[in-house]
């Protein structure tokens, strides 16, 4: 099986070279969600990554396929936090300098996680889209390479090696479900999931303030919309009006997108917060809360939930246990 340019064996590289600098993370089963399903609910606590994301997987293995000379010149991102983290994070391991631009709307808890290796952050704009318009021009004008945070075919491939380590801790797994935003993640896991196994299931979770790529998909192409507040926050952001992976990969090969309410991703950070003793952030919980939903998940199937990082600010926490418990 072949999509675009990429092929099993380009997943399976990713994982070789990402190795050594990546966790790979747990599948542990819920039975609180198994219970209420009547299904098999299995949660990928990828939150347990050393910078609390999945992000690192994408960005190691687009940093690591630069050649020298272009990680001499530097590399830049523009983020919503958790990919801006993960270049910060790899760049500084591999003793490359980093710039990383984001809007001015990502809570400062995930500035200051960034911070932590020393990137160059700047926060000149109101949306991602503006911030990767400034990435790309400097490029242009120093070559300083872009680290995209989703459309690209390293970024996606690093994402999808979790996929491997789903079907080798359970290889029964029939259904994925994975937060849905400008489409990287679920892109490389839907590729590295149905490469492997045709005919999973896949379905994308997205928060309904927002959500450009479900809205693309009803358009029929690319779009872009203003951003709101959201408790998903790293959810937030276009998917590039140029796209040239994401939106096809996700529009021919992912089954079903559905979004949740603002108290739906709540209701889904208190829950593993009291069953797993997790603290996720909003855009982690959105599969979980999908998952709370009455009927939605098929008695007796096997899937597997996405739980993407643990970037959540302690005001939000609080309000989330003062508010459940």
């Amino acid at each position: 099986m072949k999509v675009k340019d990429i092929t099993a064996r380009d997943i399976w590289a990713a994982r070789k070279r990402i190795a050594p600098y990546i966790t790979r993370t747990p599948l542990v089963y819920s039975p609180e969600l198994s219970e209420k399903t009547g299904a098999n609910i299995y949660l990928k606590l990828e939150n347990l990554q050393a910078i609390g994301a999945f992000k690192v997987r994408g960005a190691a293995n687009k940093i690591l396929s630069l050649t020298p000379e272009e990680r001499a010149n530097g590399v830049s991102t523009f983020s919503t936090g958790n990919h801006g983290m993960a270049v910060a994070h790899i760049a500084s391991r591999l003793g490359v300098k980093a710039t990383v631009c984001m809007s001015r709307n990502v809570p400062q808890a995930k500035v200051k996680a960034i911070s932590r290796w020393n990137p160059e952050i700047l926060m000149n704009w109101d949306s991602q889209d503006a911030a990767g318009v400034y990435c790309y021009e400097l490029e242009k004008e120093k070559g300083v390479k872009v680290i995209p945070p989703f459309d690209d075919k390293e970024i996606l491939c690093g994402q999808g090696t979790m996929s491997l380590e789903i079907l080798e801790d359970c290889p029964e797994i029939d259904t994925a479900i994975v937060p849905l935003s400008g489409g990287g993640l679920i892109s490389g896991v839907t590729l590295g999931l149905k490469m492997s196994v045709p005919d999973v299931k896949i379905i994308g979770v997205s928060q309904e303030r927002a959500a450009v790529m479900i809205e693309s998909l009803k358009a029929g192409h690319p779009i872009e919309m203003p951003e709101e507040p959201t408790l998903a926050d790293s959810l937030l952001g276009g998917i590039g009006l140029d796209n040239q992976y994401t939106y096809d990969i996700v529009k021919d090969y992912v089954d079903e997108t559905v979004q949740v309410s603002e108290e739906e991703i709540a209701n889904g950070m208190a829950y593993i917060m009291e069953n797993h003793k997790v603290i996720a952030e909003g855009a982690s919980c959105v599969g979980i809360a999908y998952c709370m939903r009455e009927g939605v998940i098929k008695p007796g199937s096997n899937v597997a939930i996405i739980v993407t990082g643990c970037g959540v600010p302690m005001e939000q926490i609080k309000e989330i246990v003062n508010t459940n418990f």
